[in-house]
């Protein structure tokens, strides 16, 4: 019998994609059951750091060239909607701010490998150099997107709340609107500014605009996917008492 080739992946890219978005959005919640907005917070923290580096990778799935990290990135934005449902603009903008200095701590440390000369014995030196000599710009990039893209998002949440509690005399009622009307458009905004600063002269030009679309196409399913996970997380928080607005 022939071995296998222990490169090829036993599941497809869909699969696995379809997999992590569940799983991902699992943990928000578990995060928020367990730990609070604590937990929001922490979750916020990781996300920040590891989406950061997943989106290095390129890969093709449901027939487009994609970057990781689209999946984790968008839980950010679960994160953001999670915390001014339950707890305000307030708390909404802190996971904001916790993102904003995550990221620039990560890009001066992971900056700051780069300047040491590796051992003779050292291995993980060239892997590291390779993976990380990109990470300020797209950090950079990140992190400019990221502040413009979710203060606009919490805003525009909190835009379509006024609109439908004016409208309708109901604060609980059309949390999906507010829920998917601020977070589309934000991942929009975020899919055409990030893809062009990040990778604008690194990718052709035609390679950029497949990025934005295709991007912007999974921000679309994981925006209308996470609605059943911030209406989960605000029953847990009225059987715990834990709504302050």
């Amino acid at each position: 019998m022939g071995e296998k080739n222990p490169g090829k992946n036993t599941m497809s890219n869909e699969l696995l994609l379809i997999i992590t978005l569940i799983v991902e959005y699992s943990a928000v919640v578990l995060m928020y059951k367990y730990l609070g907005r604590d937990g929001l917070y922490l979750w916020t923290v990781l996300a920040t750091i590891t989406a950061n580096i997943e989106v290095l990778i390129l890969v093709k799935a449901f027939g487009m060239e994609m970057t990781l990290g689209n999946v984790l990135f968008a839980t950010t934005f679960l994160v953001t909607d999670i915390a001014s449902e339950i707890y305000g603009k307030k708390d909404a903008h802190k996971a904001v701010h916790l993102g904003v200095a995550t990221s620039i701590a990560f890009v001066v440390i992971s900056s700051s490998w780069l300047l040491y000369s590796p051992s003779s014995s050292d291995f993980a030196s060239p892997s590291i150099r390779q993976i990380f000599a990109h990470t300020p710009r797209l950090m950079f990039a990140s992190l400019a997107v990221y502040i413009i893209v979710q203060y606009f998002d919490v805003w525009l949440y909190h835009k379509w709340w006024d609109f439908t509690n004016k409208r309708f005399g109901d604060r609980d009622r059309f949390l999906w609107l507010r829920n998917n009307g601020s977070t589309l458009v934000s991942q929009l905004v975020n899919s055409a500014l990030y893809t062009v600063f990040a990778f604008a002269g690194l990718y052709d030009t035609k390679t950029v605009i497949t990025l934005i679309f295709s991007t912007y196409i999974i921000y679309i399913v994981t925006s209308l996917c996470d609605t059943p996970f911030v209406y989960l997380c605000r029953a847990i928080a009225r059987k715990k008492g834990d709504i302050t607005v």
